[in-house]
């Protein structure tokens, strides 16, 4: 990531317009997060150091963890629409920077409409994405999704945090970042100075479909520089899929 005045460079994955990008689930509030948990292990999930080492376990569900009501998408519909639990049925997209960048499914604001690809964590679609970061002052490419359509605020103080399932592809960067758009953060907002910088965490993926699981109160903003790599990421509720990379 790079500060560039008062715009910061979005990262290769990144939750954008107070959406969620990758397929899983919001975590319920339930419990304290013990200190010593490392933020983005499936122990941090509520349970602290004494969450079941199960809840990381391949082909286990996130939904499952987190309820049915906490599920943001796991593919199966098809469509690029997230699921509309708990008042949520925004869409999925991808966006890029306006140079030499590319990626696909095509951005949005290019005209392209996002579509699931098959293939998944025990699941038959997963949203991924993939292109070239290209060269230039500002550059960034990502997949995000709106909780709600018309894109506006969503309310998610009962939840904790974030969990899904993702991998990379055998050519593509490891290094992303999940960034989580707030009133703060998004120029919609009217407050920010140095719009973009979004709370989030960064994540090395590997080529193996892996849960990860982010707190929000482990989230931080950053600087930084991110130099241009293929992407080729997949995500998923059950591992296959995500830079989401596949």
């Amino acid at each position: 990531m790079k500060n560039d005045k008062s715009e910061m460079k979005r990262a290769f994955l990144a939750l954008a317009g107070g959406s969620l990008m990758l397929l899983g689930c919001i975590i319920p509030d339930k419990s304290a997060t013990a200190p010593s948990v490392a933020p983005g292990s499936a122990a941090s999930i509520g349970g602290g150091a004494s969450a079941p080492a199960a809840a990381a376990a391949p082909g286990v569900a996130v939904g499952k963890d987190c309820g049915p009501k906490a599920l943001i998408d796991d593919g199966e519909d098809g469509n690029n629409q997230n699921l509309p639990n708990d008042n949520r049925g925004g869409y999925w997209y991808t966006f890029k920077d306006k140079g030499t960048t590319t990626v696909e499914p095509a951005a949005g604001e290019e005209g392209g409409t996002f579509a699931m690809s098959e293939g998944g964590h025990d699941s038959q679609y997963a949203a991924r994405y993939h292109g070239t970061i290209g060269t230039g002052a500002i550059v960034f490419s990502g997949m995000g999704m709106n909780f709600i359509d018309p894109k506006g605020q969503y309310d998610a103080s009962k939840y904790a945090g974030i969990s899904f399932w993702a991998k990379k592809g055998p050519d593509s960067t490891p290094k992303v970042r999940l960034k989580v758009p707030d009133s703060n953060t998004d120029p919609d907002g009217g407050v920010c100075t140095e719009c973009f910088n979004d709370f989030g965490a960064d994540m090395t993926l590997t080529t193996e479909w892996k849960q990860y699981v982010f707190p929000f109160k482990t989230m931080k903003q950053m600087h930084g520089q991110l130099a241009p790599k293929l992407i080729d990421v997949q995500a998923t509720r059950n591992l296959p899929a995500s830079d989401a990379t596949n």
